[in-house]
């Protein structure tokens, strides 16, 4: 097996150079009253404006995030995406996925050039706007609770958005429209002024807002405006409850500033606790760490696939799942992408949270030598029953149909999640001490498991909607599960059933060393007797099943690198290869096709290193990492076509391969520059 990557808690953002953190806020400044918005010059090149489309491209947006929940803010200094109190709570603002189904703008008048960066250390986001008459700065931020610190960031967030508007130069006048739609936009909520601000009346949501200046209701919603000047600090605030508690209290205006200062600095020393990494892409891998710890539900250690449900991976089509829920399978490779910075609170948080949710031995289907008890995925709270609906009023995102919530890939039956489970136990077998008997009956379950059930067909790791199948990547994940189970053994105690396990992992790779083989295509296949590739092939040398200079190995790596690309970047598959299937028709059972998959490129750049080619593999690194947007953020899919992001956005899966395919270029160029 080959040693784990040596990564870990990175922080630090490609922006980090800007500037400094700012100093601690002063008190904001009382507002001038609204007056005529100023004469303005002509815009430059490229500059935005107030109007938009209806759907800005992905990369217009930067992520906020509690350690609950998380928001999208676009460019133009919209949240037209925000879940509260929980990632997959029904969201407040969905324009993201309907022009109409609610937001929080704070835009200039006129037009303007945006710059964006993270505050350093942090994810809260500055945008500075240029007019025609002035520069003035917007920073957002979900709040944590004030002085939280460290390990402690993301418990008992207050459900708060914060936006400061700072004048720096000129003057700037903004408009400032509060469009609340809880219930992906399916309630336009009763609002009732409250002199500076405003509440809701109605509904499962209490959202109570402040403003800086008096706002006016009408239609359902609210709207301001005003004028900044330099050395102006204009704090507005939105807070969430739940129907049944007394009324929120939003932050008052004149706090604004040192809360979201506060915030910051909650992050960053998180950051400071979990910054391991010292290697030449420092920037993008503690970048990256942060994204993941900001997809951490904290309460339980949950991490979700995405913040976003439905966004499509082809305009128009019908692939738009819904990311908020926690995968074993993302969940554990994050654990494995971050090992050397996870404190082991934060691994035995994770172990708890998969143990617990999946049930322990002795509860009804709780025993995962059955195979009953280990979903492919869960609610961050640990739910079971994630059943997908439909949403019929939104849009859909470029007209993409249907918009769901919930996700039925959870009846699914994929076996490779055994092995990543495994996996993630091993590599924190020392942080986790001795195992508690009924972790240690567990682990073993999961391995008997493995063992029994992997000659069967299963769903495979990209959750195909088509007829089960005997996938290659759910049986080297199989032996994965085996092959650590064997290693843990001795942890195990009397569970252990170190022969018997040995026995299988040696026929598990029997069997895929003959039949996963595609003589066609000289490469390991995506399915036993197929001739279609697939990139979870490339699984086999990251996960140590063989090495990447074994003669087949190599010709898999480099048939994926030239038949299974576009422009260069790797598909998961080729949707509509139906070679091994039996003929009929598209591979995963759905219509349409998909972009490039960031994760499966990064795998391909790990596979490039470890194959004695780390040249490659930096060229491709390079190339993936630059179509990540001006944050750092990186979607799903890049669009082979015009290098737009595509799918649910930032996704775990794509920060953790960058992470991984850092520590494989890194060690393959051994030159101590990890």
């Amino acid at each position: 097996m080959p040693p784990p990557p040596p990564m870990a808690r990175p922080g630090g953002e490609p922006g980090d150079a800007d500037g400094p953190a700012p100093a601690a806020a002063a008190p904001s400044a009382s507002a001038p009253a609204p007056g005529h918005e100023p004469a303005a010059r002509a815009p430059a090149a490229g500059a935005l404006s107030a109007s938009r489309s209806p759907a800005p491209p992905l990369a217009d947006y930067g992520m906020l995030a509690d350690g609950n929940s998380a928001a999208l803010v676009d460019r133009r200094g919209s949240v037209d995406w925000l879940c509260l109190p929980r990632f997959d709570s029904p969201a407040l603002f969905a324009r993201l996925l309907d022009p109409d189904a609610g937001h929080w703008s704070i835009t200039p008048r006129g037009p303007f050039e945006a710059a964006r960066r993270y505050l350093p250390g942090s994810l809260v986001l500055e945008t500075t706007f240029t007019t025609a008459t002035g520069v003035a700065r917007l920073r957002d931020a979900l709040a944590v609770p004030q002085g939280q610190r460290g390990h402690d960031l993301g418990l008992r967030p207050p459900h708060e958005l914060l936006r400061e508007v700072e004048g720096v130069s000129g003057e700037v006048l903004f408009d400032v429209d509060l469009v609340p739609r809880p219930e992906y936009g399916l309630v336009r909520p009763l609002l009732r002024l409250t002199g500076s601000g405003v509440r809701t009346f109605g509904g499962p949501n209490q959202i109570a807002a402040r403003f800086p200046v008096p706002p006016e209701a009408g239609d359902a919603a609210v709207h301001a405006r005003l004028r900044v000047t330099p050395g102006q600090r204009l704090g507005f605030s939105l807070v969430w409850a739940p129907p049944e508690t007394a009324p929120p209290e939003p932050t008052a205006p004149g706090r604004v500033p040192e809360r979201i200062a506060d915030t910051a600095e909650a992050w960053r020393s998180w950051e400071a606790e979990h910054d391991i990494y010292r290697g030449p892409h420092r920037d993008l891998v503690r970048f990256s760490a942060r994204v993941l710890k900001g997809l951490s539900y904290r309460p339980t250690g949950a991490v979700v696939a995405a913040p976003t449900t439905s966004l499509p991976e082809t305009a128009g089509g019908e692939r738009n799942w819904d990311y908020r829920y926690a995968w074993i399978r993302d969940a554990s490779l994050t654990l494995e992408a971050l090992h050397l910075g996870t404190c082991p609170d934060e691994a035995s948080d994770f172990v708890s949270f998969m143990t617990s949710a999946a049930g322990m031995p002795g509860a009804a289907g709780g025993d995962a030598r059955t195979g009953s008890s280990l979903q492919i995925m869960y609610g961050v709270g640990g739910e079971h029953d994630l059943s997908e609906r439909e949403l019929p009023h939104l849009r859909g995102r470029w007209d993409s149909r249907p918009a769901r919530a919930g996700n039925g890939a959870w009846t699914q039956t994929q076996l490779d999640v055994h092995g990543e489970l495994l996996n993630a136990l091993h590599l924190y077998r020392e942080r986790l001490g001795d195992l508690h008997p009924e972790i240690q009956r567990f682990a073993a379950g999961l391995a008997d498991t493995a063992a029994e059930r992997w000659t069967e067909p299963d769903a495979g790791m990209w959750e195909m909607r088509g007829p089960p199948r005997h996938h290659l990547s759910s049986k080297v994940l199989c032996w994965v599960a085996l092959d650590r189970a064997v290693e843990l053994a001795p942890r195990l105690g009397r569970h252990a059933r170190t022969a018997a396990w040995a026995a299988e992992r040696d026929r598990v790779r029997a069997a895929v060393l003959r039949r996963g083989w595609s003589e066609r295509r000289g490469a390991y296949a995506q399915a036993f007797d197929s001739d279609a590739l697939d990139a979870a092939a490339l699984l086999m040398p990251l996960y140590g099943f063989l090495p990447a200079t074994d003669p087949r190995m190599a010709a898999t790596i480099e048939a994926i690198a030239r038949d299974l690309t576009e422009d260069g970047l790797v598909l998961r598959y080729r949707v509509n290869d139906d070679r091994g299937t039996g003929g009929d028709g598209a591979a995963d059972g759905l219509a349409g096709d998909e972009g490039t998959f960031v994760l499966c490129s990064f795998w391909l750049a790990s596979a490039l290193a470890l194959a004695g080619h780390p040249g490659r593999a930096e060229v491709l690194f390079d190339r993936v990492t630059g179509f990540a947007n001006d944050l750092g953020l990186l979607a799903e899919e890049i669009d082979p076509r015009g290098g737009g992001l595509l799918g649910n956005f930032p996704q775990a899966f794509s920060h953790v391969g960058l992470i991984n395919a850092a520590a494989a270029i890194d060690r393959a160029h051994g030159d101590g520059r990890v």
